[in-house]
């Protein structure tokens, strides 16, 4: 009983030490609002029409940066569906063989009825020991939440929680909101910074209000237009902060471009294809989260097709899988159908090579 309590001790001073950035952006965030919102805008500034379109466009901006902080800090990460798991059968088989390939075996026995194409670096089905089940594509587990995050980017302590397949839209319109936030402080209030250095301001306690708000508003305009352009980049390539570092691994080997649409398309996969709510924090990314078109022709004998090649026999069979017939909504399969990369000419091309000299069970071997 001891180590038990200690342990959840432990855990909850954790827990408390993991709000401490949240906690310090709040604190900042506010003080900016009251440096600006009093200081500057009621206390300093003169020119009431200014100072009302300054107030409207500040409150606008300031709500949004808000709204899109609460909605990264407060949702939920998705985790794998439950056709993911082992089952308990599974679970005794699994522990029952010693030998990795056999274990692997009964791993690729269960993945050949799930949507599953990226492997492990030496080819191994890629599975958590922790969460008990197989990780589906772009799927990581997270040593802080303790769980496997779908489309897992990266845990962010300024959020205290994952940023994933459920909140990554909200990441980056955090990002957006926040860098707008400060740069649009740092413009209205360069006036009145160059008014303190030439004496021009009130001597009041509002002038220095006004010197650390600029300070403050341009360095952190530094910090988060370099962050916010790394995630447009990675939006752009669809790629997450782990893809980056370490790009996925398929049957046939790496490819750091294997989940890449084109740039339309991979903005369309984060953000809907629903103009209205693109500027928005509320869901609208397409997709499950667990499984995702990809742009590499399938090589995977033991799997079944992608969802992009799906033709009408292969969607006869899926539906006696598991795994929903249809893990992707109508809106992600429209992204399938009309790209390029999965043209009838290249499924043409694709029965040929396997016609001619099975190209595909060479290339899983070299993998």
């Amino acid at each position: 009983m001891a180590p038990s309590g200690s342990r959840s001790i432990k855990r909850g001073c954790q827990r408390v030490l993991y709000w401490i950035p949240v906690l310090f952006i709040a604190v900042i965030v506010s003080w900016s609002y009251y440096a600006y919102v009093l200081q500057l805008c009621i206390e300093s500034i003169e020119d009431t029409a200014e100072k009302i379109v300054y107030l409207l466009v500040y409150h606008v901006v300031f709500f949004m940066f808000v709204w899109a902080y609460w909605q990264t800090i407060f949702t939920k990460p998705m985790n794998p569906l439950k056709e993911f798991h082992l089952s308990y059968s599974d679970k005794e088989l699994l522990e029952r063989e010693d030998r990795g390939e056999s274990q692997q075996e009964i791993l690729r026995r269960i993945a050949k009825d799930l949507p599953i194409y990226t492997r492990t670096n030496s080819g191994a089905i890629r599975f958590c020991d922790r969460c008990q089940l197989l990780k589906p594509d772009r799927c990581h587990h997270c040593s802080v939440c303790d769980k496997c995050i779908l489309k897992m980017d990266h845990h962010c302590p300024w959020v205290n929680n994952c940023v994933g397949f459920s909140n990554y839209k909200f990441f980056m319109l955090f990002l957006a909101y926040s860098l707008l936030y400060c740069l649009f402080i740092t413009a209205t209030d360069l006036k009145y910074f160059v008014k303190f250095w030439l004496n021009g301001l009130p001597d009041t306690q509002a002038k220095f209000h006004i010197l650390f708000l600029f300070f403050a508003a341009s360095m952190f305009s530094v910090s988060l237009a370099s962050l916010f352009a790394y995630h447009c980049w990675l939006v752009c390539k669809n790629r997450s902060t782990l893809e980056a570092v370490r790009a996925p691994a398929f049957r046939h080997g790496t490819d750091k471009n294997g989940f890449s649409l084109g740039i339309g398309k991979n903005f369309l996969q984060v953000f809907g294809d629903e103009t209205r709510f693109w500027p928005v924090p509320v869901f609208s990314s397409l997709g499950d989260g667990c499984s995702f078109p990809t742009c590499l022709v399938n090589l995977d004998p033991e799997q079944p097709a992608s969802p992009g090649s799906l033709d009408a026999a292969s969607k006869g069979a899926a539906d006696s899988r598991q795994f929903p017939s249809k893990p992707l909504r109508e809106s992600q399969s429209r992204l399938l159908t009309s790209t390029p990369s999965w043209s009838e000419s290249d499924s043409a091309a694709d029965k040929n090579k396997k016609g001619a000299s099975n190209d595909g069970m060479t290339i899983e071997n070299e993998a």
